[in-house]
């Protein structure tokens, strides 16, 4: 029941933002949106080093010297992984930006709805592989993963993804004409890969633990490229920036409290 709780966690935080759209009349200010979108980067930065790097690092100490290489190579892996995805992968951004293989012709055509949707499927893609790999090595007994440190985890993720949920499905409903329940339903299913990414780690646990540090990094390494590649370039353009650095900066404390306090 435990584990279930954890890999729901991320899942229902997707669910409640998504829900938003019930009690909000209009689209999510400018300001407001940017300091979301910065406190998710914050967020997701933090996990990514207190709850992914450093136990990959610990785990490696018997390297001595050399420890931190599964955790250089993970990193990279990972960034690589979703920056093959992000140019795959068709979707959009939040300022209209398609990318990735786009089908031709008209019956290959993907609605606006369908391309913004994915995008935040691709986000929430490494969080969920982060999460599944932190309880595969509770699963394990390997040094440092505990329940308490994996449910920090879950419930980190689970805080920044309430405005992720809020982000996607309002706009829907706002720009695009789409009914509130429709609306709702697409911005929880973008968050369902979480579940099933993790699932899918913890099923592969005798095979992932031996290699957990580079799994570990690998899943920072993933998460990291997303902050980069996506959410601060989206909260730096046009008026507002500075919400967004104060957002990320309000998300790394949190999370990094909840890693130090309870993990």
């Amino acid at each position: 029941m435990e584990l279930i709780v954890g890999l729901l966690l991320p899942f229902a935080g997707t669910t409640l933002g998504a829900a938003c759209v019930f009690l909000l009349k209009n689209q999510i200010s400018t300001p407001i949106q940017k300091g979301l979108l910065g406190f998710a980067s914050g967020v997701m930065t933090a996990a990514s080093v207190w709850s992914l790097l450093i136990p990959a690092m610990d785990q490696s100490a018997h390297m001595g010297k050399l420890a931190f290489i599964p955790a250089a190579v993970g990193l990279m892996l990972g960034i690589a992984f979703l920056l093959v995805l992000d140019k795959t992968v068709p979707h959009m951004h939040m300022d209209g930006e398609k990318e990735g293989i786009l089908p031709t012709g008209e019956e290959g055509r993907l609605k606006k709805n369908t391309m913004l949707v994915l995008a935040v499927t691709l986000h929430n893609i490494p969080e969920g592989m982060a999460v599944g790999v932190v309880f595969a090595g509770m699963l394990e007994g390997s040094q440092g993963m505990t329940y308490a440190a994996a449910l920090t985890l879950s419930l980190g993720i689970a805080i920044q993804n309430f405005p992720e949920g809020a982000v996607i499905s309002m706009p829907l409903r706002s720009e695009n004409g789409m009914s509130r329940g429709k609306a709702f339903a697409c911005g929880a299913a973008s968050g369902a890969v979480e579940p099933a990414a993790a699932g899918i780690t913890i099923l592969l646990t005798h095979l992932v633990t031996p290699v957990l540090p580079y799994i570990l990094s690998f899943a920072a390494g993933a998460m990291i490229y997303v902050v980069v590649e996506e959410l601060i370039p989206e909260t730096a353009e046009g008026k507002h920036s500075n919400m967004g650095t104060v957002g990320f900066g309000v998300g790394f404390i949190i999370m990094m409290i909840l890693d130090v306090a309870l993990g």
